[in-house]
């Protein structure tokens, strides 16, 4: 895939003021004011996320209602159920308030809702399930919830109180639960996560139940929540800044000494050592929680991370390392034909958005396939699966095109949907898919323009090649945690040509290995997953990630392609 360069205009004084009030290095510190902080304070917070830097949890919508009410149900002995999410965010948030709760004096129950025969959220069937099999007082939904007005009425009627602890989209005619714990609903982190906001209930309660003397509370150590909450949130793809950022940091760093039995089992059965980085969690820990909920039941997952017996962890872990194998030929047998499906009538001048729907589908993988049929085409795409009378789907976005808005404009051909703007779930009759592919292409048509579908490639700085050293990457390490909305450092490195002829590499030669000079360095560069796609020639100029590269104890510098141009008549 090719991509529209976005270079930043330089900006040297604020970069020479940065250097001087703090000393970092040319590169880091032009990294720094092209991601928005050039103030040395601001910087300084963003290069050492503090726990001590998180807002306080009551300035989230409703928080002192939702913790009011907890808290009459512990002095009532009142159960509570913990409505959670099949997702990894879901899953991590669940069992986050489950141990919390428990050990500070709720009856507590647990309900996953089973993606097949109840389908996402808070669906009608899924609570009339729920309060069939658990009598309680008062339901906290996690991670769903926000648009479920009639279950939640539903409830309701039946004496049960409803907190929603859900970080979607409300939509035009929100639930109307008790409190409504929300970031969309105009606080000043709107970005947090389910995991991330289950962490600031947890952390209210503590606040108010010290306050109020309540045993236990004072000696409860919220931060050895935070491993759950780095997984919920990377594995969410929700933003790693302000206090994402916070969250994820610190706990990546809780994650590589975890003392729960069955994240460790996790690790192991995933390859994931003590020091565990932000692609692990994305590739690795992250679709393996994630693969009982998209075959069988999400509660395999929950029941690993709660665990305190190392031997039932080890067979949790095992069984959710071959729930994800079958997921993978699943997947790959999928993406191949709604790839082939879409190609076969794509017309870029024409389709601005994907909806491609087969009865063959399995509704517990489409989300991933959206993400790779989108990858290829680079357009909002729908894909809809099939489980008995159900047709269900997931959307993936691209910048620009707010996903579940798009949706509310097609309302009237759904039976459901919600999200937020990157990703959306639908349910939605065989009989409407056409006429939902050409209303969703004609929103499509109206938002984006021509040159938001090729995709930008946001570049932080121009540096010579003999800039890329290894302090100058030891330095950029500062940055990480990398992720959404903090990618890795991107560079446009000019004046190149190869050092020597490039070579294939990998199992299938689907990777690219070569060495660029611009006459005073040399470093090696890999392109990975190039396909059949050719190496840069003649003289040219890189985007590409500076990055160590660790092999047989010895440790380099290289670069990860990312694409290439041409210099002005050559190539």
């Amino acid at each position: 895939m090719k991509y529209r360069w976005e270079l930043p205009a330089a900006r040297p004084l604020e970069v020479r003021l940065l250097r001087e009030a703090t000393g970092l290095g040319e590169l880091v510190a032009t990294c720094l004011v092209e991601r928005g902080f050039p103030d040395p304070e601001a910087a300084r917070r963003f290069l050492e996320p503090r726990l001590k830097d998180l807002a306080d949890p009551f300035r989230l919508p409703d928080m002192d209602r939702a913790v009011v009410r907890l808290l009459e149900a512990r002095e009532r002995g009142e159960r509570v159920v913990l409505f959670g999410d099949y997702d990894v965010d879901g899953v991590t948030s669940t069992a986050l308030l489950s141990e919390l709760l428990g050990t500070l004096g709720w009856t507590v129950a647990q309900y996953l809702p089973d993606r097949f025969t109840e389908g996402y959220g808070l669906t009608q069937a899924a609570v009339e399930n729920c309060h069939a099999k658990n009598s309680c007082g008062l339901l906290l939904a996690v991670d769903c919830g926000s648009t479920s007005r009639g279950p939640v009425a539903w409830l309701r009627e039946r004496g049960v109180d409803v907190i929603v602890l859900d970080h979607h989209q409300p939509g035009e005619t929100p639930a109307e639960p008790v409190a409504f714990v929300n970031p969309q609903r105009g606080s000043l982190d709107h970005e947090l996560c389910s995991a991330g906001l289950a962490f600031k209930l947890g952390h209210a309660l503590l606040k108010e139940g010290r306050q109020r003397g309540l045993p236990g509370f004072a000696t409860y150590d919220i931060r050895e929540a935070l491993d759950l909450v780095a997984m919920g949130t990377i594995a969410d793809l929700v933003p790693l800044h302000g206090e994402n950022r916070i969250l994820a940091s610190v706990g990546m760093q809780r994650l590589g000494a975890t003392r729960r039995v069955g994240v460790r089992a996790l690790k192991e059965v995933a390859g994931v050592g003590d020091v565990v980085r932000v692609d692990q969690v994305g590739y690795q820990l992250g679709p393996r929680l994630n693969a009982a909920g998209r075959l069988e039941s999400a509660k395999q997952a929950l029941d690993l991370l709660l665990t305190s017996d190392a031997t039932l962890a080890g067979t949790l872990a095992g069984a959710l390392d071959a729930c994800n194998r079958e997921r993978q030929a699943i997947e790959k047998k999928m993406a191949e034909d709604a790839i082939a499906a879409v190609r076969a009538r794509f017309n870029p001048e024409r389709d601005y958005a994907i909806v491609e729907a087969c009865d063959a589908w399995h509704i517990g993988v489409v989300g991933i396939v959206a993400s790779r049929v989108l990858r290829e085409f680079y357009r909002p795409t729908l894909i809809i699966g099939r489980e008995g009378e159900d047709w269900r789907g997931s959307g993936r976005s691209i910048a620009g095109f707010d996903l579940a808005a798009a949706l509310r404009g097609c309302d009237d051909l759904l039976l459901r949907h919600g999200g937020h703007a990157m990703a959306a779930g639908v349910s939605v009759d065989p009989s409407q898919v056409d006429a939902l592919r050409e209303r969703m292409n004609r929103i499509a048509r109206g938002t984006l323009a021509v040159e938001q579908l090729t995709p930008a490639l946001r570049l932080d700085a121009t540096a010579e090649l003999s800039a890329v050293t290894e302090a100058a990457v030891t330095e950029l390490g500062k940055l990480e945690p990398f992720g959404q909305g903090n990618p890795a450092v991107h560079l446009r490195i000019p004046g190149l040509r190869h050092a020597r002829p490039p070579q294939r590499i990998g199992k299938d030669q689907q990777h690219w290995r070569f060495s660029v000079t611009d006459g005073r360095a040399t470093l090696e560069c890999v392109w990975w997953s190039a396909g059949d796609r050719m190496v840069p020639t003649g003289d040219f100029e890189l985007a590409a990630v500076p990055e160590f590269n660790e092999y047989n104890g010895r440790r380099s510098v290289r670069l990860k392609f990312l694409d290439w141009r041409p210099v002005s008549g050559t190539g």
